[in-house]
């Protein structure tokens, strides 16, 4: 554990966040990140964890082996309710998953942490302009019986996969408690980002912390993105039924007018973080890099300017860094705008 300083806080709770399925955790966690305007604390060393499975090339030259990070951002909250620690890990450890988050929860009691959170996301059959519901799996009773006065609907059975419900099972052991908040999300586009399901779990978090947070600039983000996904959507839709129509013409079966179906996965959380993508390359084969223009570099870098001016830009930089599909790329540049004061 690297720290420069011991910390006394105020009721402190705990949120952690890895990379998952639509962006849902990690969009949400930075989201708290720009907007109330983090620094980062400590970071957690993986040590062996962490294996090294590719190396990155550069202009035919092998780059620096380079693990993930994981670090804890604080906000100590004006109004003395809650000082919150936001865990951001850059990628789930292969092995040693119990232990790993043992080590976060040792840093958590060390600190004085209440209560510990997680963020998700839950892919089932809904389309995107529906409403997203919001499940929550509670890591005690009282958590449980607060999910049901704010109309959290329960993840009665199924499971949490990867750290998202391994790190509550490390804090029930220590007798913390908490729960994980599920966002709901369109299976079909689980490999796109969702802002909808990261503002659903801000809108209930906020509740249940006190935290006043100004969520209209997710709020837009989602609305634009479900125009998107809606469009995409009809189309798949139409060439599914002028597929079928084909199909029709030619003697085959089919109902032209249903379109496809999606299976739902309600009862069995949305997978590990780590599961590839459908089309993803085999492993051990470079995944494809975005190419980025000249216009499309000087946005970044002028988005990078005004965040590390001021850190509320922060999230504009996300949409942008995920929009080009480049956030990876970025991750490491882009959370360091979160060190030190401003």
């Amino acid at each position: 554990m690297v720290e420069e300083t011991r910390l006394e806080l105020n009721h402190p709770w705990l949120v952690a966040v890895w990379p998952g399925m639509g962006h849902v955790a990690v969009n949400a966690g930075v989201y708290l990140l720009a907007k109330l305007g983090m620094t980062v604390i400590a970071e957690l060393e993986g040590g062996d964890l962490f294996d090294v499975d590719h190396v990155e090339v550069k202009k035919g030259v092998i780059q620096p082996v380079r693990k993930p990070r994981n670090r804890f951002f604080l906000w100590r909250d004006p109004a003395g309710r809650h000082d919150l620690i936001v865990f951001v890990g850059e990628q789930q450890p292969p092995i040693g998953k119990f232990a790993f988050c043992r080590q976060i929860i040792r840093y958590a009691r060390d600190h004085g942490v209440e209560r510990v959170f997680t963020f998700a996301a839950m892919a089932t059959g809904m389309e995107p302009a529906h409403r997203s519901r919001l499940f929550g799996a509670a890591a005690d009773e009282e958590t449980a019986r607060e999910f049901t006065r704010l109309e959290i609907e329960p993840l009665a059975e199924g499971r949490v996969s990867g750290l998202n419900g391994v790190l509550l099972a490390a804090a029930q052991e220590a007798n913390l408690r908490g729960g994980c908040l599920l966002g709901e999300m369109p299976q079909v586009f689980a490999q796109l980002p969702f802002p909808k399901a990261s503002l659903g779990i801000l809108e209930v978090f906020t509740v249940l912390s006190g935290i006043d947070l100004d969520l209209s600039e997710l709020r837009q983000q989602a609305q634009h993105i479900e125009g998107q996904l809606v469009d995409l959507l009809e189309r798949l839709q139409q060439a599914y039924r002028e597929q079928q129509q084909r199909g029709g013409d030619s003697g085959g079966g089919g109902d032209e007018d249903e379109g496809p179906e999606f299976p739902a996965t309600e009862g069995d959380e949305a997978a590990d973080a780590e599961s590839p993508a459908p089309g993803s390359p085999a492993p051990g084969s470079p995944a494809p890099r975005p190419r980025l223009t000249a216009d499309q570099h000087a946005a970044i870098e002028r988005l990078f300017d005004q965040a590390s001016a001021d850190r509320s830009k922060a999230f504009e930089l996300k949409q942008l860094l995920d929009q080009l599909g480049v956030f990876k790329d970025y991750e490491d540049r882009f959370l360091d705008l979160f060190a030190g004061d401003k």
